[in-house]
């Protein structure tokens, strides 16, 4: 007998259901978009480095893939309600506590733990979601609605965040986040069934070792790669110790999906061509895709903008990625477009974007000026990611499981590692390098130099400095405008590598499937050509 989640009078109300469905898988998601915006507020209330951030960000992503794999054997066996309602009630917990909590080290442990709890909300509301779908649909309904979902929900507790910083404290929001997930309980109360009806499965041969030797991997890649820059990388023992731990963890993790009867990733996906080149395609996309957090952060570094200012232009990028995201759905699902259209399309627009604003950038643009681009960046995203999906679960071999899922969600999260590393250590290459050159141009015998110098001067001197001070003074400014003019073209330089990285990945797409389609033709023509045999001749026998 097939399951009945949904109560009788949800059936009648469909709307109603799928905005319950939405706001349960948002109340899990909004635990990794809970600072991302409004981070310098973390920053002073627990006195917190940048890189603890992020770490705390990424450590919650560790424990959602890390729970991921097993939570497919739990929805066979604990009933779907009672699941939700102990993991809802786990959240509410964890919240309170990072109420109290003052300490960063056992903040970042607790942020682990909410990645945990988060992950059995998440794939069970998926669930959920999936059987309500015909199942022609599953494959892609489901990736927009997660996806669009993860990415929306940074910009909608943003905006919450941004509101509530701004006429009180930090620690409020918290309130807020409780008293949704308090909602998100009466949801689940008057939606769900208490006993749905299925067999319950037995949980054994549980991969419980191999979850903890991903657990220890994927948090020590994320320290090392996360804090290496700041520690000068294998120079400090820190480092070195997290790259031991993440190498050996990995190998030990793999080998345990090998000799596993039962294991949570099924290694074999791997011997599928069509799979890896589409895993390395989300790799690609997911790195090239964050170059919009180079405005984000130009306009809240360079321009000054308000939390809330910076958090509206993300609404726009928003706009625009769940826009075209429900058209590229519509228009697959109705079979007017084919994935490799869409992928032609998406990474041209992404590189388009790039290429504008390299061409774009400078020290005082308006919010006019960012607004389409910034739509066009959410248009690239909002056509790529679905296809991008279908493609990878696609070309995973049938009896894997959903090995599929769970390596695009660690692909997800090493891409992300890699984009936070390599964005730092980019700017921090451009930056020097740029830097360089003006100063070897900064010298006295420069005439633009010694006239924007005498030009501070006067201005300082005006206001009341003394000559000395106003010496300094116009020595700090000319400092200033050096290093603004630097991190401009650091951004330059970065959206010029990413619009290149992008048309070349268009380019591809073009042109392999012909030319592969023309190698296998040229085979098989060579193939069907009989073999003679050397002719021999009477005499020479």
């Amino acid at each position: 007998m097939k399951p009945v989640y949904f109560k009788s009078w949800v059936g009648k109300w469909p709307w109603a259901m799928r905005i319950g469905l939405f706001m349960m898988l948002l109340s899990a998601l909004v635990q990794l978009g809970m600072f991302v915006l409004t981070q310098a507020y973390m920053v002073s209330y627990l006195g917190a480095q940048p890189e603890d951030v992020s770490f705390a960000i990424m450590s919650t992503y560790a424990g959602i893939i890390t729970v991921i794999p097993v939570q497919f054997r739990f929805f066979r066996y604990f009933q779907t309600r009672s699941y939700l309602l102990v993991n809802m009630m786990l959240a509410i917990a964890l919240n309170c506590i990072c109420l109290q909590c003052r300490d960063v080290d056992q903040f970042l442990a607790i942020r682990f733990l909410q990645g945990i709890v988060s992950g059995g909300i998440i794939v069970f509301t998926l669930h959920l979601i999936i059987s309500r779908l015909p199942s022609d649909r599953v494959q892609t309904v489901a990736p927009a609605v997660f996806y669009g979902t993860m990415l929306s929900n940074t910009v909608l507790i943003g905006l919450v965040a941004g509101v509530v910083v701004e006429s009180a404290d930090w620690q409020s929001t918290y309130y807020y986040l409780i008293l949704f997930q308090v909602l998100m309980l009466l949801v689940m109360l008057s939606m769900l069934r208490r006993v749905s009806g299925h067999r319950p499965y037995p949980l054994y041969q549980i991969d419980w070792i191999g979850m903890l030797l991903f657990a220890c991997a994927a948090l020590a890649l994320a320290y090392t790669t996360i804090y290496g820059s700041k520690y000068d990388w294998f120079t400090d023992p820190r480092i070195r110790y997290g790259a031991a731990v993440a190498t050996i963890g990995i190998v030990l993790f793999l080998y345990r999906q090998h000799i596993a009867k039962r294991p949570a990733i099924h290694l074999r996906i791997f011997r599928s061509p069509n799979f890896v080149a589409g895993v390395c395609l989300l790799a690609i996309y997911y790195g090239s895709k964050d170059s919009v957090n180079l405005i984000f952060s130009y306009t809240a570094g360079l321009l000054k903008w308000s939390t809330f200012q910076v958090i509206q232009l993300g609404a726009c990028n928003m706009a625009g990625m769940v826009g075209l995201l429900i058209i590229s759905t519509r228009m697959l699902l109705a079979k007017k477009v084919t994935i490799r259209t869409l992928l032609i399309t998406g990474f041209a627009l992404l590189g388009a974007f790039n290429f504008w604003m390299c061409f774009l950038i400078t020290p005082d643009l308006s919010y006019a000026d960012l607004l389409l681009p910034v739509m066009m960046q959410g248009a690239a995203s909002g056509l790529l990611f679905v296809p991008i999906m279908i493609f990878v679960l696609s070309s995973a071999p049938k009896d894997t499981g959903a090995s599929g899922l769970a390596v695009a969600a660690y692909t997800r999260f090493t891409a992300t590692l890699h984009s936070i590393a390599g964005f730092y250590n980019l700017q921090l290459y451009f930056n020097q390098h740029f830097k360089e050159r003006f100063l070897a141009r900064l010298t006295p015998e420069n005439l633009n130099v010694a006239a924007r110098l005498d030009q501070y001067r006067s201005v300082f001197l005006t206001k009341g400095f003394t000559n000395q001070q106003a010496e300094r003074l116009a020595d700090a400014a000319i400092w200033q405008n050096l290093t603004q003019q630097s991190q401009l073209l650091t951004n330059r330089a970065l959206f010029m590598l990413f619009a290149v990285v992008s048309l070349v990945i268009m380019l591809l797409i073009i042109a392999v499937p012909p030319i592969s389609r023309a190698i296998r033709h040229w085979k098989r023509k060579a193939d069907s050509i009989p073999h003679r045999a050397p002719f021999i001749e009477a005499g020479n026998v």
